[in-house]
């Protein structure tokens, strides 16, 4: 009976919800498995959505396209039709608003997932994602959870310009009491999300738009709806002696690449996906420096107050006798990001850059 009960609560707050909106108008392994199976980023996430919907009535979907047009990347493609008109919310341009309805829905009790066409757009929404959402249960003193789920396309596409080009990891991975995470691969991305999804907390989830098309092998495992990463954990996605690069989101991609080059010139190069930016994993990073000696950090983001900085803030803190070369931090240049596709490549890390700064680390380079 309570079981009923709560289902048709859930339903009841999920279903005022929709009418308040259309009443407005205000529309840590370290390899992959060997399974020949592959799966892109796009389908990982969107399988996650459908089973976590699945599992729990309380989880719903929320923002712009993410309904009748089937998400904009085609992330919710079939929720719709599956779950339904209340459960799938189509929003206006109103990226404070439905972020802030998000929020209060947390509140009480329910799972929002919203939806930001690109992290660019949650600037619009920033109070309530660092104010509402970030401080709420430790301004109430543990008495107030909020469950929520802030996802999209975050950092550099392909010719957008400035204002649809920044990567948003350090300035939400500096905000107590929110969780950040960045996901590379397709079983970093069910996984991740997943996780997300079922924690107490706020998370914001930063993808990125052009690994969404991209297919990674993918375990068994990981295509169980059980199947859950631990939050706040890297993965070594290679291992090496020589250099440690640290990575995230579609950077993780250029650094296995580094190191395949790095490889043939006899470097051993260690790639550690950071999968988690808030909590991040300085156990791990500085485990892999005190074997390496040698780091190199590797992000899209901006260079000043960067993942990256943090992360060398760390290793010097807490593994400065180990480092046999200064740290070496390959970041995006240090301006709006160009619309002209030959200054865009300029403005962004390559993978010669992280080959160069590697070298450097190990002295093998004069450049």
């Amino acid at each position: 009976m309570s079981g009923i009960i709560g289902r048709t609560m859930t339903s009841r707050k999920i279903s005022a919800l929709n009418q308040f909106l259309m009443g407005s108008r205000v529309f840590a392994s370290r390899t992959y498995s060997s399974s020949a199976k592959e799966m892109t980023v796009r389908d990982a996430l969107n399988s996650a959505l459908d089973e976590e919907m699945s599992a729990d009535p309380k989880v719903f979907v929320m923002g712009e396209e993410v309904g009748e047009y089937q998400g904009a990347y085609k992330i919710t493609k079939g929720l719709l039709d599956k779950y339904g008109p209340e459960r799938v919310l189509d929003t206006p341009i109103t990226e404070a608003g439905f972020a802030g309805i998000g929020v209060g829905a947390a509140y009480h009790g329910l799972k929002p997932i919203i939806e930001f066409m690109t992290f660019n757009f949650s600037m619009q929404a920033i109070d309530h994602i660092i104010n509402s959402a970030a401080k709420s249960n430790y301004m109430s003193a543990g008495q107030i959870s909020v469950p929520i789920v802030f996802r999209g396309p975050n950092g550099a596409a392909a010719g957008v310009g400035a204002q649809h080009s920044q990567c948003y990891a350090a300035w939400f991975g500096s905000c107590p009491g929110l969780k950040v995470l960045a996901p590379y691969s397709s079983e970093d991305a069910r996984g991740l999300l997943k996780a997300a999804i079922r924690d107490p907390d706020p998370v914001v989830f930063l993808e990125n738009e052009l690994l969404y098309g991209e297919s990674f092998p993918i375990s068994a495992e990981a295509l169980d709806s059980s199947f859950c990463l631990p939050i706040g954990k890297a993965k070594i996605e290679r291992e090496g002696k020589d250099v440690t690069i640290t990575a995230f989101s579609k950077m993780v991609g250029y650094a296995l690449q580094a190191a395949e080059i790095l490889a043939k010139e006899g470097i051993s190069a260690e790639v550690i996906n950071l999968r988690s930016i808030r909590p991040l994993d300085r156990p791990a990073i500085n485990a892999s420096v005190r074997k390496t000696n040698r780091l190199v950090t590797v992000e899209e983001g901006f260079p000043q107050h960067g993942v990256g900085a943090e992360i060398c803030a760390s290793v010097v803190e807490e593994s400065f006798a180990y480092l046999d070369a200064p740290v070496e931090r390959i970041t995006g240049a240090d301006v709006p990001m160009p619309y002209a596709a030959n200054l865009e490549r300029m403005a962004v890390p390559q993978v010669e850059d992280i080959v160069r700064a590697a070298k450097r680390a190990c002295y093998r380079s004069s450049t």
